[in-house]
């Protein structure tokens, strides 16, 4: 079963380091930039994908949807955040989702709600192919040797070149991703 993605599609935007507030066009292809990009993720990984862009300055009176190249794309209706539609649709798709975002609201919300949560810069950087790795630097010290690096207790066994079960859980669902 193919997981459905929730992207919060102005907050991968600028973790992309793209300036929204650069004008009305730039905006608009850098929308239409991460459209294109979620497309191609998507013929790859087979997941539904949802983006949603905020509209509650500018936008409709209700709540606008259109699928361009297989996406779903979610403008908010004016007055509301594309955080709360987004937190919105988390309560409704529950373990069968995934939100990609770096608003600690909404990842707070999506986790309470079940959802797998990936940060916007860690989803751009899969979005553009590329490996991610987290960070494991006490643990490469240990590969060198270096056994006073991480400091254990004498009463806890385990080995202390391997991972820590809650991360080796996010790798292992990150790898789907």
């Amino acid at each position: 079963m193919a997981t459905h993605l929730l992207v919060d599609g102005y907050n991968v935007v600028g973790s992309a380091g793209m300036a929204v507030a650069s004008g009305a066009g730039h905006l608009e292809a850098a929308r239409e930039g991460l459209i294109n990009g979620l497309a191609g993720y998507r013929q790859r990984k087979g997941h539904a994908i949802t983006v949603v862009f905020d509209g509650w300055q500018g936008g409709l009176g209700a709540e606008h949807r259109e699928f361009q190249s297989g996406v779903e794309v979610v403008y908010s209706k004016r007055g509301e955040r594309a955080d709360q539609v987004i937190q919105r649709l988390a309560r409704l798709y529950g373990k069968d989702c995934a939100v990609v975002s770096s608003d600690h609201e909404v990842v707070n919300s999506a986790r309470a709600a079940g959802a797998f949560v990936i940060g916007a810069p860690e989803f751009r950087a899969k979005l553009l192919d590329r490996a991610v790795r987290a960070p494991t630097s006490a643990f490469k010290e240990l590969d060198r040797g270096d056994v006073d690096v991480v400091k254990r207790s004498k009463d806890k066994g385990g080995n202390p070149r391997k991972l820590p079960k809650s991360q080796r859980k996010r790798k292992h669902q990150l790898r789907e991703f």
